[in-house]
């Protein structure tokens, strides 16, 4: 064999082990995508209009699977026990396990355990007319959070007997970043 003959075989057999290194590596990749989205995140697409001024119908997340005990101020994503929605809901959590809450509906004010809370991210205080079936102070019972939108007069969370307290077994996930749209790409708080 001549050596031009032979320089031919060496490119070929590179170009052979660079296709073989490239698809290796796209295949171990999606693979990592698949196992981390079944396993440890999720997308899930927002319905309605409850959580406006923070998020907007439509926006694709994604959500944390594992399980993190929720906090005051977490996003969360559910799905409601009582209700005949075949989607999940997504709601701020207000008060966990043991706190009490009260609403007080002429000045859309939110106590837990008797403080004010400050809540930046309300695009409109509750008024009169979202009280729901809220009647009085209530205590959040143990494994259970309390949820309100941050869309409070047009929102069905926890101050809804339909919703109420969420057990948090039912709770899918943490909101922790906006996929779509692009423009608004990033983590939410």
């Amino acid at each position: 064999m001549d050596s031009e003959g032979l320089g031919r075989t060496r490119e070929g057999a590179d170009v052979a082990a660079d296709t073989y290194y490239l698809l290796r590596s796209i295949v171990t990749v999606v693979l990592a995508a698949v196992l981390a989205f079944t396993f440890l995140f999720r997308t899930v697409r927002v319905v309605g209009p409850s959580m406006e001024g923070t998020l907007q119908e439509g926006d694709v997340l994604i959500i944390s699977a594992l399980g993190q005990k929720p906090r005051y101020g977490d996003i969360v994503v559910f799905y409601a026990e009582q209700t005949s929605l075949d989607y999940p809901l997504i709601k701020r959590v207000i008060a966990t396990e043991g706190q009490s809450i009260d609403i007080d509906f002429e000045t859309g004010t939110v106590y837990v355990d008797e403080g004010e809370l400050t809540e930046p991210y309300v695009s409109d205080p509750a008024n009169e007319s979202s009280r729901l079936d809220f009647e009085r102070a209530v205590t959040v019972p143990d494994g259970c959070v309390f949820v309100m939108g941050d869309n409070r007069n047009r929102s069905n969370d926890s101050r809804d007997a339909d919703i109420g307290f969420v057990d948090t077994r039912r709770i899918i996930g943490k909101v922790l970043l906006r996929l779509t749209p692009l423009r608004a790409f990033g983590p939410v708080a």
